[in-house]
């Protein structure tokens, strides 16, 4: 929930900030009118849309997958292709959801309590029918301002007042600006705490006054019509969902626009940066996992999500035949769209193979198994529980020689080459002596992982409120002059991703890889699990 509600608002914000430096001072004022209402709905669509193409934009066998790096005391299982990620256990937040609820029933008290107000004054006061409109007398008043088709004019103001008010308010009216105005005031019931929102709501409503205003000096002198603006402030509401004719803080702003020349049509093509801001958000969404609704059965034979994969399998790497990859697609499916299920992963030594299966989260964990967290590309973290006892290494697939031979050829002469393929890898300082691949490889994984250990703040998890086990996943290259660049990361929460940047923007500097003789670069991929510390070891806990 918390990291959709930071995607939501980093979204809003982009969108916002793109308004204020291309669009808002344009005369296209109905565009503008449907990029706010746009970018505001997509703002919160977007987190919920998946591309797979864009999750598989990059290739598996491009980057190398080091070692996870383990920043505590408990055991992990090391992620690979055969392991199947466990389902995601959500920290519950009470105390969040307490102050989210409340905040929600005081401001929908508070939109009640000003609806009232609008209701009672066209109660108590004398209306006349003019054909849709209904004009509503506000006795003793000056105030001007318009509520769907109801147009409330002050009896103080004069005809023509009264005149140039009506040929402003029934734009409102026919515009069916208040809808727009009730959208955002429903924003503000349910994300009462973002600030963004009521933002959005200021400038479609003072994008309201410029469309109502170009619409009304259409039909009376222009000079007139700001002699009108100047001439007094009237006095008017404070109701977030009604258009008033006259705020003192939008008057300049009006008049401005109304003395702006029309905008270029050329100057439309600045709303095509709608497209690729669009589509970056969807690359980013779509390397999340989102949560999928399904109905949970509670009489289910658990057995049909269980698969199994022989020893001998994991040990050589072998791939997967296309039964144990069907089963392995069922389990985590049902995995992740039941989240009172987890995975168990045990090794049976009598059949020499190791077995996933699935149970209740309430079920007693035998005596043996321990948490631990799988982890996704994403670096969503899952947890499962395993028996350790004589659990075989398992290992990542080999990649056939003919495959090998492939990617060197058509990677010769590229200056980004894949770990797998790469003449010389890259060398981490320490790590010169070594004279194999392999040798340098093991060497770099175990140099990195010492250098995070020694650097990571492990009080970050604490000081941000965090338990239990995040998995961060980091991608890095090592280019040419031998620099870490490219650093990217996710992980659970903003603040450990930007400190998983930081320790690996922090790598000292290494010999770059070298490949058909020339210097080139390589990228990488680095796992980090994070124990946050209890008072209580978490295997107790589960077992109470």
């Amino acid at each position: 929930m918390l990291h959709y509600i930071i995607q939501t608002m980093a979204f809003q914000l982009f969108f916002i900030i793109v308004y204020d430096l291309f669009l808002k001072n344009e005369t296209f004022f109905n565009w503008n009118r449907a990029y706010l209402l746009g970018t505001t709905a997509l703002s919160f669509v977007l987190p919920f849309i998946q591309i797979e193409r864009f999750k598989n934009a990059v290739p598996q066998n491009f980057i190398i997958t080091l070692p996870e790096v383990v920043l505590g005391q408990e055991k992990v299982v090391n992620s690979s292709a055969t392991e199947i990620p466990s389902v995601l256990v959500e920290s519950s937040l009470p105390l969040w959801e307490l102050l989210f609820y409340l905040g929600v029933i005081l401001a929908l008290g508070l939109f009640l309590f000003k609806l009232n107000n609008i209701l009672i004054l066209i109660y108590k006061n004398p209306k006349t029918k003019v054909g849709k409109l209904k004009l509503v007398q506000l006795l003793k008043s000056t105030k001007a301002f318009s509520f769907f088709n109801y147009i409330f004019l002050g009896e103080h103001l004069n005809e023509k007042e009264k005149e140039s008010i009506l040929s402003h308010e029934i734009v409102h009216v026919k515009q069916n600006h208040t809808l727009d105005l009730l959208f955002f005031e429903v924003l503000r019931i349910v994300f009462w705490f973002n600030p963004l929102v009521y933002i959005y709501q200021n400038k479609i409503m003072a994008l309201h006054e410029f469309i109502a205003d170009s619409n009304a000096v259409k039909q009376q002198n222009k000079s007139e019509y700001y002699q009108n603006l100047l001439s007094q402030v009237f006095e008017t509401k404070h109701i977030s969902f009604i258009n008033p004719f006259f705020k003192q803080s939008l008057i300049k702003k009006r008049i401005v626009m109304l003395q702006k020349s029309k905008s270029k049509q050329i100057n439309l093509f600045k709303y095509a940066l709608l497209i690729p801001m669009v589509i970056g958000m969807l690359v980013y969404t779509s390397c999340s996992v989102q949560d999928k609704a399904l109905n949970q059965n509670e009489n289910l034979d658990l057995s049909q999500y269980s698969y199994s994969i022989k020893d001998a399998v994991l040990k050589s790497g072998a791939k997967l035949n296309d039964e144990t990859i069907l089963a392995k697609k069922r389990q985590d499916n049902f995995l992740d769209a039941n989240r009172t299920y987890v995975r168990w992963m045990n090794y049976d030594s009598k059949n020499a193979e190791v077995v996933y299966s699935v149970h209740s989260s309430n079920e007693k964990l035998p005596e043996g198994y321990e948490e631990v967290v799988g982890g996704r590309p994403d670096g969503t973290s899952l947890k499962m529980y395993v028996n350790f006892k004589n659990l075989p290494e398992i290992k990542q697939p080999k990649m056939q020689k003919k495959d090998i031979e492939k990617l060197k050829e058509e990677y010769k002469n590229a200056l980004e080459v894949p770990f797998a393929v790469v003449d010389e890898v890259p060398i981490f300082p320490g790590c010169e002596t070594l004279t194999s691949s392999e040798e340098r490889k093991k060497c770099m994984s175990e140099k990195i992982s010492d250098f995070v250990n020694r650097n990571f703040n492990t009080k970050i998890g604490t000081e941000n409120g965090l338990t239990g086990r995040q998995r961060i996943n980091v991608i890095f290259k090592i280019n040419r002059e031998g620099d870490i660049v490219g650093v990217r990361s996710r992980a659970p929460h903003p603040a450990l991703e930007a400190e998983a940047i930081r320790v690996i923007k922090s790598l000292p500097h290494m010999k770059p890889g070298v490949n058909n003789g020339k210097k080139v670069v390589v990228p990488y991929s680095l796992p980090i699990i994070f124990q946050v510390q209890d008072d209580v070891p978490s295997e107790k806990k589960r077992n109470d």
